[in-house]
């Protein structure tokens, strides 16, 4: 079974076909990402208007270069997936509507992923899949949890942000310092010049007790930092302000995720989305999983940010355990706000 995935929840357009076959895991055949990082750095943030206007020019030419990547043809698609949410209403309604589209025209299924389990799941396509159950570190520009993950569609909330993202906890202290769009990536940069201990940041819920995060009390403290240093503020301590934020942040997100494998016994941790790329929190949960012989796994790099591929992925894994629901009736909605937990089979 061939399946098409379509994401366009944010600011990247993407299109992927994987072969699910029997039992096993499923396969990427081709898969093609356009990022509309330049288009959005002149606004320093993602204008909603401007992404589905991009997404709409570009979702019909990636299809059929990755089906033609991929020797295929349309008639050899049986099945149509797309990201009905959480995101960008506007930019979640142009892959919807194409893939509904589509799968009508072809008389296919057409199915609605979630985003976040598309994420969740995006490591089964890596050279080192997982194996259930395991935790999950799901952390993005949009959200952060832990999830306990029993298999495809069986999901436990253990803990989440009450307010800011990591993301965007990197992406406002980026942007406070003056760096550009996308701020995470710009941060990480710098602060591979900086020294993390210069600069003494708040770690909010560290010891709370839960799996709870915050991530908004640390972007306050470095805006006062900021303020303090005015402006004739050098590089040097730009660097040391980009090191020890990003420290604070990694601090957190490893303490809590430690936190979630023991009480929950689990010896296997995944982490996706798109600070899951970030080299330091990498090493961090790395040498700290190596000390208690837990399997760590991620997704590979280039499928790190929002992608096509999980998206087909997360249907076919559904499909075969039979607890996707096809949308045999072509009508077709989208779910901004969308939790997790609300798609755990029943």
């Amino acid at each position: 079974m061939n399946i098409l995935g379509i994401e366009s929840s944010c600011d990247e357009t993407g299109v992927a076909l994987v072969r699910s076959e029997g039992t096993g895991t499923p396969r990427l055949l081709a898969h093609a990402l356009h990022s509309q990082i330049d288009m959005h750095q002149a606004y320093g943030g993602v204008v909603p208007e401007l992404a589905s206007r991009d997404h709409i020019r570009r979702v019909v030419p990636l299809a059929r270069q990755v089906l033609a990547e991929a020797g295929a043809s349309l008639a050899q698609v049986d099945a149509v997936a797309y990201t009905r949410g959480p995101g960008l209403a506007g930019a979640l309604l142009v892959g919807a509507g194409v893939a509904c589209a589509l799968a009508s025209a072809l008389q296919r299924p057409a199915i609605g992923v979630h985003h976040l389990e598309g994420h969740l799941l995006s490591p089964f396509l890596s050279a080192d899949p997982p194996t259930f159950p395991f935790v999950a570190l799901l952390v993005s520009g949009g959200h952060t949890q832990l999830m306990g993950v029993a298999d495809v569609g069986q999901y436990e909330l253990l803990g989440e942000t009450i307010d800011d993202a990591a993301g965007e906890a990197f992406d406002k202290s980026a942007k406070l310092l003056g760096l550009g769009y996308p701020g995470g990536p710009a941060l990480a940069r710098l602060a591979e010049f900086g020294n993390p201990a210069a600069f003494e940041l708040p770690r909010p819920l560290l010891h709370s007790g839960d799996l709870d995060f915050s991530f908004a009390g640390l972007k306050t403290a470095v805006r006062t930092q900021v303020l303090k240093l005015g402006s004739n503020v050098c590089e040097q301590e730009r660097a040391d302000l980009a090191a020890s934020a990003q420290r604070a942040i990694v601090d957190v997100l490893v303490a809590k995720t430690m936190k979630a494998l023991r009480t929950s016994g689990l010896q296997r941790l995944v982490v996706a989305g798109g600070v899951g790329a970030n080299a330091l929190l990498r090493e961090r949960l790395n040498a700290e999983c190596a000390k208690r012989q837990v399997r760590v796994h991620y997704p590979e790099l280039a499928l790190c940010t929002d992608n096509g591929a999980m998206i087909a992925l997360a249907a076919a894994m559904r499909l075969q355990r039979g607890i996707a629901v096809p949308q045999r009736d072509r009508a077709f909605g989208v779910a901004p706000r969308w939790p997790l937990a609300e798609v755990s089979a029943s």
